[in-house]
């Protein structure tokens, strides 16, 4: 079998990996010549060194490459990398294969998650190949081989199915779960309450505070999933609370991290440039801030997070305010 793959940085390089020691043939497609270049000669990504990644890979700029006679073509860009990318696609050829998506996140000013991006270039009619994979995983457990559990999605039941023995292993366990649009959304809005949390964690507030924002975040995520249309139930599993869990706790999460920086004084770009890679929260909390103000949803944490963000706010006076709010019931 062979399999296309769009991506090449820790998630894409550590999956990729994963699809080749089962004995598929795998074409990485990156922008990065000298990345491609370097992948070629030592198997080895500079984000993982001294792991070379095992069985038949193939490392190319040549988008073709990824599309020709491809059996599947899985996506690891970013939230904003995929339109333009799948533009490009189109313009080469529509794939009649699944699509497998791996990023999270929601476009901005569309409000559409990732795979309604992809179906509005390439036509409605490639829904029916569209999957997803969600859940809480680290590429940096999941290429040593740390048991992981995540769900597997498509909006076609035998669509499921096939991404979810396709990336299955002794050590990868993939969940079917028939509700695409909660999975999606549930990937997305945790990595802005993992910001949240970081931010938290940063200024001393303690493990009392991180719980309140953790189950409080899930609380927003879960309202204005089910406004789109979402399961409520999606929302309390590995997708929506298993994410949002090992986001919200570990410094290997760069939303996470990224709070914590900015709770130490350090501006969105300064603590985007330390970093080094795409923080995911830091672009979903604009879509989902536009999304609640759109469906008259509140969520206090994220709005909280775009202000501080975008706006300058200083993390203290955030958690002041949203410690100032009105107290109402708690309705779950």
């Amino acid at each position: 079998m062979k399999i296309g793959y769009l991506g090449t940085g820790s998630w894409g390089f550590c999956l990729a990996s994963l699809l080749a020691s089962k004995g598929y043939h795998v074409v990485s497609w990156t922008t990065n010549a000298e990345l491609a270049k370097q992948l070629t000669k030592t198997k080895e990504h500079p984000l993982f060194p001294g792991h070379r990644s095992e069985g038949d890979m193939t490392f190319t700029t040549q988008l073709s490459d990824a599309l020709d006679n491809v059996d599947f073509l899985v996506e690891s860009v970013t939230s904003a990398g995929i339109r333009p990318v799948f533009e490009k696609i189109k313009q080469l050829k529509t794939p009649s294969c699944p699509i497998i998506i791996t990023s999270k996140g929601i476009e901005q000013d569309t409000g559409l998650i990732l795979s309604d991006v992809v179906t509005e270039i390439l036509g409605e009619n490639i829904r029916q190949h569209i999957g997803a994979i969600s859940g809480p995983s680290y590429a940096q457990e999941v290429i040593h081989h740390l048991p992981t559990s995540v769900v597997g999605s498509a909006y076609n039941y035998d669509v499921m199915m096939s991404l979810c023995q396709l990336f299955t292993t002794q050590t990868f366990r993939v969940y079917p779960n028939q509700d695409f649009q909660g999975t999606a959304y549930g990937g997305a809005l945790k990595n802005i309450i993992a910001i949240a949390c970081g931010i938290s964690e940063g200024l001393h507030l303690g493990y009392s505070s991180k719980a309140a924002l953790m189950t409080r975040g899930l609380h927003e995520m879960r309202k204005l999933a089910v406004a789109r249309g979402c399961r409520s139930d999606t929302l309390y599993g590995l997708s929506g609370m298993g994410d949002l869990c090992v986001t919200c706790s570990s410094t290997m999460s760069r939303n996470y991290r990224f709070g914590y920086l900015l709770a130490q004084g350090l501006s969105s770009e300064q603590a985007k440039d330390q970093i080094g890679m795409v923080v995911e929260g830091a672009y979903t909390c604009v879509s989902a801030l536009q999304l609640s103000k759109q469906l008259n949803i509140p969520m206090p944490i994220t709005e909280a997070v775009h202000q501080i963000v975008y706006q300058n706010m200083k993390p203290k006076d955030a958690v002041r305010a949203l410690m100032q709010r009105e107290i109402k019931e708690e309705h779950l």
